[in-house]
């Protein structure tokens, strides 16, 4: 046997070592497609991979092996879900706080900030399975929410990108609800093609 077919099998349990900090809506949110893809999407593609296995040779058709690579997709996509739901730890930016809680930036804040060029941005410190950057919600874990972490209003930060060190004013810290997008079924799936 060579040495490059062998290969180890990758560990399928969840990170042990690194929290997944997520919002309630964000964790609804996981739990709408995962149950999109269980309950719909995947039985769609299951229907399509039968129907093109009665075709005969399946080493030329396209169908199946198209389907079959889709069905791969989704069970690859379901595993991944299942792990970061199991993993999740829930913080609701919405409960009550007290002290520096309550006005240093933590995992839910909403922070008002301004570069050096006194350019105000606005942007809510969300897990990683919501960021969304057109809504301006960011990573806990991208270097801005790291740079914000444990900052207050009135404090001076450095943000360290890969385009260089940026200095960073806090100008408020607030915590309140943060709207996730809501999960929709995507366009061309299975199951939207099977119920039209």
């Amino acid at each position: 046997m060579r040495k490059g077919s062998t290969r180890r099998p990758q560990d399928d349990s969840p990170a042990l070592h690194v929290k997944n900090y997520i919002t309630p809506g964000g964790l609804e949110r996981l739990k709408e497609e995962h149950q999109f893809l269980l309950n719909k999407d995947r039985p769609a593609v299951a229907v399509v991979v039968a129907w093109a296995a009665s075709n005969g040779d399946r080493s030329e058709n396209a169908d199946y092996q198209y389907a079959k690579r889709r069905l791969r997709q989704i069970d690859g996509r379901i595993r991944h879900l299942s792990k970061r739901m199991e993993a999740a730890e829930v913080v609701d930016p919405e409960a009550p706080r007290s002290g520096l809680r309550a006005t240093k930036v933590y995992f839910g804040a909403t922070v008002l900030y301004a570069n050096a060029a006194g350019v105000e941005r606005e942007v809510s410190i969300v897990g990683v399975d919501e960021v969304d950057l057109d809504r301006n919600h960011v990573s806990w874990v991208s270097p801005l929410g790291r740079a914000l972490m444990r900052s207050a209003e009135g404090d001076s930060v450095v943000l360290e990108a890969p385009g260089g060190k940026e200095s960073l004013t806090v100008l408020g810290v607030r915590y309140e609800r943060i709207a996730v997008e809501p999960f929709r079924e995507p366009p061309g799936s299975y199951a939207a093609a099977k119920q039209s």
